[in-house]
Parts: structure tokens; sequence; C-alpha cells
């Protein structure tokens, strides 16, 4: 699709989803085992035909820029790219990006050289498959300047987003998590969904500008303004026409730990809402060579396991078990993601570590992992015992933080053999 580019918004700080934003911004998080959540809209651009990609990073943005160089390599004969756009200090511009607007105005001058008459804006830390030819189609068929992708939400989910009133696919008015006067701002929705009671359209932060008015708007009559949602959308829409595309598939926008914990353990349903398994929708990431995963003695049930994991569990359920994953015997996992690690311990190695009393890489044996997520690299030594529940109270620790009764070890930490958090 050459008359569209891409730009991605790489996050702030994501102080919500620490501590998994430790180390990593948020599109780096890995999700699934073995992707990253930025792999989400870029899959999303490549599966439309849209090959034309910036993505602007600024937070910890070394992994995310390690993962897009070494995951998105095309034809010497293609045009297609993911580039990477890091806030950068110019002659005339000695600030880091202010916002959503901000980030993509710095970017303007990178994307101005590429042809195109329309731009796709995303965020890269949501969960959805939504097809932009369909969506680029209704926005040149409405003959719209702006089209912003919504999706039907309850009255008790519009209070946690922006709120758009429609008429006729148009967009007439907007509020931002609306706390009352809901009855104002119910939109016809189609008859499917009023049935559900999804008679409010959330915006999902995802846009196609019209490209002249994007440059315009950014760099002449809105260029002090900050942010998409708070400022350009709800000011551009009396003045231009700005449409409405109803997305009524998965969507989940990643905010916080619980939400990140339930779309993932999601996953492992039978028939899960977000599908990995559709050839048409494939979701793209780095190519790994790594030997399928080995398992022996173990008792699965809705689990999810990367290549690469070496697994002598006595039981895994309702769980995900990330790429180069060890678990050792008599162990238990139930209700958790482990994300796996980026390398392979040697036997030599191994015999190393236990001379010195260091667990090896994973999860050591007869332990018990419930209501947790494991980050990358950490070392659980023998007979450990993590269950999180609500009977936790929310707090951060050396090894770990407690987020809505969800234990998160953090990234390369090393838990001594007998440990108990229940």
């Amino acid at each position: 699709m050459k008359e569209m580019v891409s730009i991605i918004l790489g996050g702030g700080a994501g102080t919500r989803l620490f501590p998994l934003t430790a180390t990593r911004s948020k599109p780096a998080v890995p999700i699934a085992g073995k992707y990253r959540l930025v792999d989400i809209p870029i899959s999303n651009c490549l599966n439309s035909g849209v090959s034309r990609m910036f993505v602007l990073t600024m937070y910890n943005s070394a992994s995310l820029n390690r993962h897009i160089k070494n995951t998105y390599h095309f034809s010497a004969f293609s045009n297609a790219f993911v580039d990477i756009l890091a806030a950068e200090q110019t002659p005339d511009n000695f600030t880091w990006f202010q916002g959503t607007a901000d980030a993509v105005r710095q970017g303007l001058r990178h994307v101005r050289p590429f042809q195109c008459e329309y731009v796709l804006i995303l965020s890269g830390d949501q969960l959805y498959q939504l097809d932009f030819v369909a969506m680029l189609q209704e926005h040149k068929d409405k003959g719209a300047d702006i089209t912003i992708a919504t999706i039907p939400v309850t009255a008790k989910e519009a209070s946690e987003f922006g709120i758009l009133k429609t008429e006729n696919g148009y967009i007439h008015s907007f509020t931002e998590k609306p706390k009352s006067g809901l009855e104002d701002w119910v939109s016809d929705t189609g008859e499917e969904m009023k049935a559900k009671g999804r008679d409010y359209l959330a915006s999902m932060g995802i846009y196609i500008f019209n490209r002249k008015l994007l440059f315009d708007l950014l760099e002449d009559e809105k260029k002090n303004a900050t942010d998409f949602g708070k400022e350009i959308i709800p000011e551009s829409i009396d003045k231009y026409k700005v449409a409405s595309y109803q997305y009524e598939g998965y969507w989940e926008d990643i905010g916080n730990i619980k939400a990140f914990f339930d779309a993932n353990l999601a996953l492992t349903a039978d028939l899960p809402a977000f599908n990995l398994f559709d050839n048409s929708k494939a979701i793209y990431t780095r190519p790994r060579m790594l030997p399928p995963a080995k398992i022996s003695g173990t008792r699965l049930d809705k689990a999810i396991i990367a290549e690469g994991s070496i697994i002598n569990a006595s039981h895994i359920e309702n769980a995900i078990i990330g790429i180069r994953s060890r678990i050792g015997h008599d162990t238990v996992i139930i209700n958790a993601y482990l994300m796996g690690n980026d390398y392979f311990e040697t036997l030599d190695e191994i015999a190393n570590d236990q001379t010195h009393g260091l667990p090896p890489l994973g999860i050591g044996s007869r332990c018990h992992i419930q209501n947790a997520i494991i980050d990358k690299d950490c070392r659980i030594g023998d007979d450990v015992h993590i269950i999180g529940g609500a009977h936790l109270e929310d707090g951060d620790h050396a090894l770990f933080t407690i987020k809505d009764g969800i234990v998160v070890i953090k990234k390369g930490v090393v838990v001594p053999n007998g440990f108990t958090l229940k």
C-alpha cells in the first residue's frame, strides 16, 4: 500500500507496567512467550500491506531498538522498512518528546521525503488484529480528513476511555473518561453491540490523517499541541470531517499489570479472542534458530509452550512458558506467565552455578508458582513457593512487585532455595 505510511508510537515511561518496564519500554515487553508488544502493530501493518513504518522511541528504548533491528529485514528489491526514529535534540529543538502529537511532529522531517497520501498513527502497546485496508477504504468513501478507530464499550468501561459521539458515521463531540452524564454519550453502535450493552464508542488511539492536514496541524495550526487524544482530535472535530471506523473485534490496551496478565493467559483458551493461529493475520517476530520444546513427565492443560524449553514439571495449567524456559522436576505452574530466558546455560555453567550456591537459570525442582509473572533470566531455586492472590498487599520489594494480587518476579533476580511468598 504505497499511498499510506505508518507511525508507531514507542510509548512513554510505562509506569503502570512496572517492574516489567524497569529496563525496557512498554512496546518491548514480551507477550505470548515469544513476541514483543510492538510486533502487534507492525504485524497488523504488514498484513494490511502497509510496509513503510516509523517507530518513535525514547524511554528505555535499547531493547526495543535492538528487537526491531534484528527482526524486520526486507528484500533489497522492496521499498518496505521499519525505521527507528529515536528522540533527538536538533539545532531548532532541544526538547525530548512532550506527548504523542509532539513526538509525531518531531518525526515529520523524516517522514516528509516519502510520498504518501495518508498517515496511519498507531500505539505500540495494544493487542488487536485490524484490517487497515478496510479502515482506509472507509476513510476515502466518507471523504474524511481524519478517521479514528473506535470500539463499542459498556457504561462501566466508558469511564476509562475517551468517548466519542457519532452521527451518520461522523464524530461531532468528544469527552475524556466521563464519570457522569453517560446518557448523553450514547451512539448508534448497531443492534448486535446494543444487545450486549455496548452503547458507547471509545477511541482506540488509532488514527488515519490525510497527509497534508497532519503536516498543517502539527507544524502550523496546532504547533504547540502536545497530545492527539487531549488536544488535536477534540479541537479538530468542529473544523474538519472526522469519521469513526467502528471495530468490533478483540482489542486490549495493555495499561497495567492485571490487564497484561489477563490478556496473556486468555491466549491459552481453546478458542481465544486473539487468534495466534490465523494464517491471514500472522504475528511476526524475530526468527530464532531454537530447538523444539522438550517435555518429560508433565501433565499439561491449557498451556502455551515456546520453543527451546526443557520441562520436567509435574503439572502446568493455564500458563504460558516462554522461550528457553527450564523447569525442574515435581514443579507445579498454575495461572502464570514465565517469560523464559535470553540464553541457554551449558552443563559446565550449571555445574559452576551449583558450586557457588547459585540456582541454574530457570525454575528449580519441587516449586509451586501460581498467579505470577516471572520476568526473563530469573534463577529460582528448589522448593520455592510463590502463590499470588487477593490476600497479598500491593508493594515493591527487592525481588518482586505485587500488583492486584499478581506477583511479578523481577528480571534477572535470584530467588534462593526454600523461598516462600503466599
